[in-house]
């Protein structure tokens, strides 16, 4: 699958092309985007925090306070005043007013931290007056099945864009924009590392859908007029160093082949048998001939297309915010 943000080269020059002077973005200090969500308590209890983080990911009482219940509130704010733009839109139309979803994006690496920042929003976003009904889809569930992905040759390209029915995901986002009823999604086991056949998911009608995935904030592809970040109200990108995101997949991949890994059922199960420096070998092969690539083509171009990027430091901790100015 991928990665994210790096610190040399390119990608540093990409960097500060976020917070330069001509940036459209302004950075926010960890302490003082902290500051913004003291009025608000926090809703959820330690054991809720530890069901959502992520498997080698870091999560606690203090980050989803001082980081990510001033982003719902945010994003609360968003939701509010889209709601009233779209049935003042209407009425000048002299149409009906339908309700539709409001549709975030979270965009980042593999193994940095994005589907817990997207489970936690889903969450959150749930306890806030306007949303109760939240709903979380993974684009996994739109990469092509493992026997299609070998016809075509592009096994080991699994996570980078061309392994996705991107149409089928762009359609899928499409009519839940347009406030259909009733919307379905593939569904993708990890443990099988494939599309689980005749299962779906139901989306009905939500008032908040997130769309999670390694190449949401995509430009349109070749011969494609529509991105799919086209259909986003708001777009999120967990971002990193790549030496911490190696650092963290790598102790991810670990703690994997101690749990995940060992069930016979498990598509890596392998990894769990050989010896553990062999898997490590391997492990740190898949990153930089598979993640590390998809990263510097396709997911770290998306960074700036954000309208706010969450910026990691060790630990996972957020450090600071950067916000696209209005």
């Amino acid at each position: 699958m991928s990665v994210v943000n790096g610190a040399t080269g390119a990608e540093s020059g990409e960097s500060a092309q976020l917070t330069g002077e001509l940036s459209p973005f302004i950075e926010i200090p960890r302490s003082e985007w902290a500051a913004l969500g003291l009025k608000t308590l926090n809703p959820l209890s330690e054991a809720e925090v530890a069901q959502i983080r992520g498997l080698g990911d870091f999560l606690d009482l203090e980050e989803v306070t001082d980081v990510y219940l001033p982003l719902s509130r945010l994003l609360n704010l968003y939701v509010a005043q889209m709601q009233s733009l779209h049935a003042s839109s209407e009425n000048f139309l002299g149409q009906h007013a339908k309700r539709v979803p409001f549709v975030i994006g979270v965009a980042g690496s593999v193994a940095v931290g994005k589907s817990t920042v997207a489970r936690l929003l889903k969450e959150l976003l749930s306890r806030w007056e306007g949303t109760p009904r939240v709903e979380l889809v993974t684009t996994d569930g739109f990469l092509y099945p493992n026997a299609e992905l070998e016809r075509r040759g592009i096994m080991t390209r699994k996570g980078f864009p061309e392994s996705y029915d991107r149409m089928a995901l762009l359609k899928f986002v499409a009519d839940v924009k347009s406030g259909m009823a009733e919307v379905t999604a593939p569904v993708y086991s990890h443990l099988s590392y494939d599309i689980v056949e005749g299962e779906k998911v139901v989306i009905h009608s939500p008032d908040v859908l997130i769309v999670e995935g390694l190449n949401v904030l995509q430009a349109p592809g070749s011969g494609q007029d529509t991105a799919l970040s086209d259909f986003f109200d708001f777009k999120i990108y967990v971002d990193a160093d790549t030496e911490n995101i190696t650092s963290w997949f790598l102790n991810r991949f670990q703690k994997l082949r101690e749990s995940a890994f060992t069930n016979p059922a498990s598509y890596f199960h392998r990894y769990a048998e050989v010896p553990f420096e062999v898997a490590l070998e391997t492990a740190k092969l898949i990153w930089s001939t598979i993640n590390l690539p998809n990263l510097r083509e396709n997911i770290l171009p998306t960074r700036s297309r954000a309208t706010l990027v969450l910026k990691k430091g060790t630990n996972h901790r957020v450090e600071s915010v950067l916000l696209r100015k209005l």
